[in-house]
């Protein structure tokens, strides 16, 4: 029987030796670093299923740690080892980075970090890369605290000990993981894994390694653990425990603040240009407001319909939506019965409308760099309709925004209240105020909470969510995320003077009959 084309090349890719990088981070280790590459296992150097690399960089060490290494190259020309130094010292993260670059150019399927000192056991590599090159995970952990006593027994330091657990269990509760040990420096991981997050930004302090797996846990990376022994010897810290507990808790709690789009990371920015914006439905929202305030069978009109969210919503339940935007998504045009591709900022209205019932005008204001112009414009041009017209923005008032002023922080980013898009930012009086000049009559106004179900569990996202309004109803300045308006327009003087002549006429014709 002969092989197909697809079956010869699937048996090549099986036949091929996959790359493994075993990448040595070294500073101050001219005492161990020889013993370390020593200890590196023939079956990892020897074997069928991979090819093995050792990229040792020292990352300017005031010792011979370079000298060392590269003796060691020379004596066992027959491996693959390469030897780089940092002429300007990168930090421990940093030194990481460069080794996970070069994992990446040079095409590796999984890189294994070593430590230079000898802390971490060479011993263990093949069992830490297997799952990785049996793709039953992106990354592998060496725990030293899956048996916890055993750390005790390897001479980790008792105040160590205690502080690795407590600063873990911390970690835990923040990212709703369930790791032995945030804090080991015992990793591998698959080269795609890392390709796939923005490490590039992470810390060069050794708060690296908080970032990275922060980076993987939001990126849904399966992250395995496995028991290590632990050895402490003649190495020399080089940690500020107290630097680095401070640290990867603010971390970890502002990696979960991104997503509110209150501080912008790029370390936790994982969503593609465009993307950033999801439906809000089905709880507390700005969208479902503006859904329960529209009636049945209306006519809407729904100005910056974006990527059409509510264009289905308000179509599935029977109103006709007239979709403006500047690019019509495909989805908006389906559910619309008319679009219309304008620049609001310059858009006139001069389009033929049946009779509008209510206007969306949601999430768009912040966005324009003269609001007060387009609400004077939809004013002249729909006062005839009488519609009923629904505004939403972010309330630049909202208590983290706050807070981050008041430490100095303004940060945009791409979604939330200081989405980099946003020109004008509001609060209620401010909103209230324009809308006032522009001759709109307020009839109501509520807060919208934070849009806690989007980024956490269902049930913790409820309680969030209920905390949140509790806290509107204190004061809807400080603590709404959102606001949202239902405004009817007054009349306009032109308005006034066309109904003015024609109530003349007929009570003219009234008098003479």
């Amino acid at each position: 029987m002969i092989a197909t084309r697809f079956e010869l090349v699937g048996l090549i890719h099986r036949m091929t030796p996959k790359k493994v990088l075993i990448f040595v981070v070294s500073y101050h280790a001219a005492n161990f670093i020889q013993s370390v590459l020593e200890r590196i296992p023939e079956e990892v150097w020897e074997n069928d299923l991979y090819e093995v690399e050792v990229l040792v960089i020292d990352d300017e060490s005031p010792d011979d740690t370079f000298y060392r290494a590269i003796d060691y190259q020379r004596a066992y020309l027959h491996k693959a080892i390469t030897v780089l130094h940092n002429p300007k010292n990168q930090g421990y993260g940093g030194n990481q980075k460069l080794g996970y670059y070069y994992a990446i150019k040079h095409a590796f399927d999984a890189v294994v970090l070593l430590h230079g000192d000898g802390q971490y056991p060479p011993e263990h590599i093949h069992q830490m890369v297997m799952p990785l090159l049996n793709d039953e995970a992106d990354a592998v952990f060496g725990s030293r605290m899956i048996n916890k006593t055993d750390a005790l027994k390897g001479g980790m330091p008792l105040y160590k000990w205690i502080g690795n657990q407590i600063l873990t269990r911390a970690q835990n509760r923040i990212l709703g993981t369930n790791l032995s040990e945030f804090h080991s420096g015992y990793r591998a991981y698959r080269v795609k894994a890392l390709e796939a997050i923005p490490f590039g930004y992470n810390s060069n302090y050794f708060d690296f390694d908080t970032d990275i797996i922060i980076q993987l846990l939001d990126t849904g990376r399966r992250i395995v653990e496995i028991p290590i022994p632990t050895f402490y010897g003649d190495e020399v810290s080089r940690v500020n425990g107290l630097r680095y507990a401070m640290l990867i808790i603010s971390t970890s709690l502002r990696s979960r603040l991104v997503p509110f789009g209150i501080f912008y990371d790029p370390r936790f920015d994982y969503v593609a240009e465009g993307m950033q914006y999801t439906p809000k439905l089905d709880f507390p929202s700005s969208h479902q407001f503006a859904l329960d305030h529209t009636k049945p069978e209306s006519t809407v009109l729904d100005l910056g319909c974006g990527p059409g969210f509510m264009t289905e919503a308000l179509s599935t339940r029977g109103m006709k939506v007239i979709s403006v935007d500047l690019h019509i998504h495909p989805q908006a045009e389906h559910y619309s019965v008319k679009t219309i591709e304008a620049n609001l900022e310059t858009y006139d209205f001069s389009d033929e409308f049946e009779k509008i019932d209510t206007i969306l005008i949601l999430d768009i204001i912040e966005h324009l760099r003269n609001p007060e112009d387009l609400l004077f414009k939809v004013r002249e041009r729909f006062i005839q309709d009488a519609p009923t017209i629904i505004i939403t923005t972010a309330n630049i008032g909202f208590f983290l925004v706050r807070m981050g002023l008041l430490f100095g922080q303004f940060n945009y980013g791409k979604r939330g209240i200081l989405d980099m898009d946003h020109t004008r930012l509001f609060t209620f009086y401010s909103l209230r105020r324009a809308l006032s000049n522009e001759g709109y009559e307020i009839l109501e106004e509520k807060g919208i909470p934070a849009p806690f179900p989007l980024i956490s569990s269902k049930r913790i996202g409820q309680v969030l969510v209920f905390i949140n309004q509790l806290l509107i109803r204190w004061w809807p300045g400080m603590f709404a995320y959102q606001m949202a308006f239902v405004v009817k327009p007054k009349p306009t003087l032109d308005y006034l003077l066309q109904t003015a002549h024609h109530s003349s006429q007929q009570k003219l014709e009234s008098y003479s009959k």
